[in-house]
């Protein structure tokens, strides 16, 4: 299978101001997959624009008509899974077909206190995860769903007529524990990671390639103990986490060689923010199309 590229588009810009011209170039320049972040804020952003990931899609999904469309990632942090379901489907129907949910179970940020509630620990964000997936996995397959459950509950919810997509939309599942990985290989058509959040600030981008091929085969390791055909399940990294930052970026070469690397590990999709001035994710617009244009070929 050759390499799948794909983008991350950050909701920051209003939509006639640069946000709409954002969605239709990636079409143009032929990525499979433009993502943005389903955040209510997030870091250093969080003192200016951000709209709404589902709203923003929409309007993405009015203006191409190839391009896949998804998040990364939508969380348990604001949503709930019967309101979540239906928001899906609508958009699934919206863009004939293009969805794919990447989602995670969260983390500490602006978003885990944004409602009011105090931050969940680890171990609390995991076990609502845990419960999360597998509710909205029914939600989207079922046209009536009743559920009780310790976090989560659903009364007749109906969906009807269901997703586009059969038996619904695509899971892309972040996790690094076993628990979010045995979510994946359970409920994902593919699985999502940023590599070792631990090397980002010291590591050093050998011991990321370490750290990434421990956590592909672990998933391997889990894939076999639920039954699950690893090769059936498409590996994404969401890049700009590594201690190589944006340095893959700097060229073409630069980026092929980034991206080999992980190829060898077994990832089908390689996902690239596209590029914000004075943000962690600055880089040189030119050199970025050239890559989204040119890296594919060199990397089948």
């Amino acid at each position: 299978m050759s390499l799948r590229l794909s983008t991350v588009i950050l909701p920051y810009r209003r939509w006639h101001e640069g946000g709409r011209s954002a969605w239709t170039r990636a079409e143009q320049l032929g990525f499979h997959t433009a993502y943005t972040y389903d955040h209510l804020s997030w870091r250093t952003f969080r003192d200016g624009p951000w709209f709404g990931a589902v709203p923003t899609l929409t309007a993405a999904a009015s203006v191409t008509d190839r391009l896949r469309l998804g998040t990364l990632v939508t969380s348990p942090n604001f949503r709930h899974p019967v309101t979540l379901a239906k928001e899906l489907i609508s958009l699934d129907d919206i863009s004939g077909g293009r969805v794919t949910l990447g989602i995670g179970a969260g983390g500490s940020g602006f978003d885990a206190t944004a409602l009011g509630q105090e931050p969940w620990t680890p171990r609390e964000r995991a076990d609502r995860f845990a419960e999360f997936v597998p509710l909205l996995d029914r939600l989207l397959s079922e046209d009536a769903v009743s559920y009780e459950g310790d976090f989560y509950s659903a009364h007749e919810a109906r969906n009807i007529p269901g997703c586009v997509q059969r038996p619904r939309l695509p899971f892309a599942v972040a996790a690094t524990g076993p628990r979010g990985m045995r979510l994946a290989a359970r409920f994902g058509q593919a699985w999502v990671t940023t590599g070792d959040p631990k090397l980002y600030e010291n590591g050093t981008p050998e011991q990321s390639i370490q750290a990434i091929r421990g956590q592909a085969e672990r998933l391997d390791d889990i894939c076999a103990e639920v039954g699950r055909d690893m090769t059936d399940l498409d590996r994404v990294l969401l890049t700009g986490f590594t201690p190589d930052r944006v340095a893959p970026l700097q060229s073409l070469n630069a980026f092929v060689d980034f991206a080999g690397r992980h190829v060898e590990l077994g990832f089908t999709e390689i996902v690239i923010h596209w590029p914000i001035h004075d943000s962690p994710f600055a880089a040189d617009e030119k050199v970025f199309e050239q890559i989204a244009m040119e890296a594919p070929a060199q990397l089948r």
